[in-house]
């Protein structure tokens, strides 16, 4: 029998032992649990992601059926600056009353059309100062006076805005 004893003493592994291995296979595995959470937190990170994809892309839409006719209005720019230049040179000429009558009531009503669709002046003034975010320099002169250095001293161009967007900056001459 103490042969025997021998044997199962040789044979057998002490119990710290066992309990590490079992240990070890228990976080080798995840438990079901641990599995369940895992799965939440991936369908949970892929709806969150999901719902900034539709946000964004419903941004990105608003913003193009903003500005959707932006290169129309890009194109008309300069056929209002044509109208603001026959104007003056008509105001000049005293015989061309009628003239100047008809051409300012399509002006005013291809102005009101396009702002109806959302263009607009930018405002600038001479004597405002000058900011390079909103005002594009043509050219520098000597201030008429120390309090134009500078600031806007003419504005050769009217810019525009199509909705919250700039689609052409006032080109502006500047005192040096």
């Amino acid at each position: 029998m103490s042969e025997t004893k021998d044997n199962i003493e040789e044979n057998e592994v002490p119990v710290e032992a066992t309990e590490t291995t079992i240990e070890e296979q228990v976080t080798a595995e995840p438990t079901l649990e641990e599995k369940i959470a895992q799965e939440k937190d991936k369908f949970l990170r892929l709806f969150a992601e999901f719902e900034n994809y539709k946000k964004r892309t419903s941004r990105e839409r608003i913003e193009l059926f903003k500005t959707a006719n932006q290169d129309l209005m890009s194109v008309l720019l300069p056929v209002l600056d044509d109208f603001e230049r026959a104007l003056t040179h008509i105001e000049d000429d005293k015989e061309a009353e009628e003239l100047r009558k008809g051409v300012l009531l399509i002006y005013q009503k291809l102005l009101t059309t396009l702002g109806n669709k959302g263009l607009s002046v930018v405002e600038v003034a001479k004597g405002d100062v000058f900011d390079a975010e909103y005002h594009e320099a043509i050219t520098q002169v000597p201030s008429p006076s120390e309090d134009m250095k500078g600031k806007v001293v003419d504005i050769v161009e009217k810019g525009y805005k199509l909705g919250d967007k700039t689609i052409r900056f006032p080109k502006v001459v500047i005192g040096q």
